[in-house]
C-alpha cells in the first residue's frame, strides 16, 4: 500500500516538472497559441488539483498508517507480553522440573556414593577374607570362630567347652558334653591349601598335582583326629571335623568321595557349617529327653513316696475308725447303766411316797452322746 502511494506522488511530481519544464523551456519570441496556453492552464489547474488531492490523501494515509501503526504496536506488545508471559511459564515450569531432575539426581548419586560405599567396604571384606584363607593361622582362627559361634548359639553354657584337656593331654577345639558324660569332640582346623590349589589350577597337570595333595593333606588330619580325640571309654566312638565353607564340603563328597569313605572308616564325620547347625539341634534334643528321663526317674520316686503315705494313711484312719467304734459301744453301755439308774430311781421314789397321793414322776433326761468322727 505504502509502495503503490509513492509510485502515485511520484507520477504527480513527474508531470508537475514536465508542464513547468515546458514553459520555461519554450522561446519567449514564439507566437502564443491560445489553445496550447489554455492546455497549459488545464494542466497546471489539474497538477494542483492533483497535488491537493494528493496531500488529502496522503494525510489520509498518514493518518491510516499512524493508526496501523499504533494497532500494531498494540499487538507486537500483546503478543509480545504474551509471549514473555509463556516464556515466564514455560521457564518457571522448566525451572521447577529442573531443580526437580536435580533433586532426583542428588538422591541417586546418593544411593550410588551409598553403593559405592558397601561397595568398597565389601571389597575390603573379601580382601580380608582372602588374605586369612591365605594365611594357615588365620584361616585356623576363621574356622574355629564360626564353629564357636554355632556352638554358643546352639548350646547352653555348660553343655560344652572349649579347649578341653583330654586324659592324654590332648586339647581339641571344642567338646560338647552329652548325657552319658563322655565328650564328643569337634575338630575345626581343616586344612584349605590344597583344595585352594585345585581351584587355582590352570592346567591339568596342576590340577592333578593339587587333587593329589588334597587326598593326602585330609587323609593324614583325619588319621590325625582319630589317633588324638579318640579315647576309648573317654570320648565318643565319633568325632567331627569341620569344614568351614558349604563349596568346599560339597566338593569333597563330589570328587573325593574315597576320602569320605576313609573317614567314615575312621569314625570321623565331615561336617559342613549346616550340618553342624542340624548336628547341635539333635545334640539339644538328646540333652533334652536326658533330662526328661532324669525328671521321669524323679516323678516316679517321689509317686512311691506318696503311695507309701497314702498307705500309712489308711492304716491311721483304720485304726482311728476302730477307736470311734469302741467309744461308740462304751457310749451305748453307758446310756444302758444311764437308763437303769432311772428305772431304780422311780422306784426309790413310789417307795418313798407310797403313803399318798402318788406322785408323777419326775422323769430325767438321759444324756444323748453324739460323737462325730474327728472330735
Amino acid at each position: 500500500m505504502e509502495t503503490a502511494l509513492l509510485v502515485a506522488l511520484g507520477l504527480i511530481i513527474g508531470l508537475g516538472i514536465a508542464a513547468f519544464g515546458f514553459f520555461v523551456a519554450r522561446p519567449r519570441t514564439a507566437p502564443v497559441d491560445p489553445l496550447t496556453e489554455q492546455m497549459a492552464a488545464q494542466a497546471a489547474q489539474l497538477a494542483e488539483q492533483r497535488m491537493v488531492e494528493l496531500n488529502t490523501r496522503v494525510q489520509q494515509m498518514g493518518e491510516l498508517l499512524s493508526k496501523a501503526q499504533m494497532q500494531l504496536q498494540t499487538t507486537v506488545n500483546e503478543r509480545l507480553d504474551n509471549v514473555s508471559q509463556r516464556l515466564g511459564l514455560s521457564m518457571q515450569a522448566s525451572t521447577q522440573q529442573t531443580v526437580e531432575n536435580l533433586n532426583k539426581l542428588n538422591e541417586r548419586l546418593a544411593v550410588i556414593d551409598n553403593a559405592q560405599k558397601n561397595l568398597t567396604e565389601l571389597t575390603s571384606q573379601v580382601t580380608s577374607l582372602r588374605d586369612v584363607l591365605s594365611n594357615k593361622q588365620a584361616r585356623g582362627a576363621f574356622g574355629q570362630g564360626r564353629m564357636e559361634s554355632i556352638i554358643q548359639d546352639g548350646l547352653p553354657k555348660g553343655h560344652y567347652e572349649f579347649q578341653f584337656t583330654l586324659k592324654n593331654g590332648k586339647r581339641p577345639d571344642c567338646v560338647v558334653f552329652l548325657p552319658d558324660q563322655r565328650p564328643l569332640v569337634i575338630d575345626a582346623k581343616f586344612p584349605l591349601e590344597a583344595v585352594t590349589a585345585l581351584r587355582e589350577g590352570k592346567t591339568d597337570d596342576e590340577r592333578k598335582f593339587a587333587a593329589q595333595r588334597v587326598r593326602q593333606d585330609v587323609t593324614k588330619h583325619i588319621v590325625d583326629i582319630a589317633d588324638k580325640y579318640l579315647v576309648p571309654g573317654e570320648t565318643q566312638d565319633i568325632a567331627l571335623m569341620f569344614v568351614p565353607s558349604e563349596s568346599v564340603y560339597a566338593e569333597l563328597h563330589d570328587g573325593f568321595d574315597d576320602i569320605v569313605q576313609k573317614a567314615y572308616r575312621a569314625q570321623v564325620m565331615l561336617v559342613s557349617p549346616t550340618l553342624l547347625m542340624l548336628a547341635v539341634q539333635v545334640i539339644q534334643q538328646i540333652q533334652k529327653d536326658a533330662r526328661m528321663r532324669e525328671a521321669a526317674d524323679n516323678i516316679r520316686a517321689e509317686v512311691g513316696d506318696m503311695m507309701k503315705d497314702v498307705r500309712l494313711l489308711g492304716d491311721r484312719v483304720r485304726k482311728l475308725q476302730g477307736h470311734f467304734n469302741q467309744s461308740n459301744e462304751d457310749i451305748r453301755q453307758t446310756l444302758i447303766s444311764v437308763e437303769k439308774i432311772e428305772k431304780r430311781s422311780d422306784r426309790i421314789r413310789q417307795v418313798e411316797f407310797g403313803g399318798g397321793e402318788e406322785a408323777a414322776p419326775v422323769p430325767i433326761a438321759a444324756p444323748v452322746f453324739k460323737l462325730q468322727a474327728g472330735e
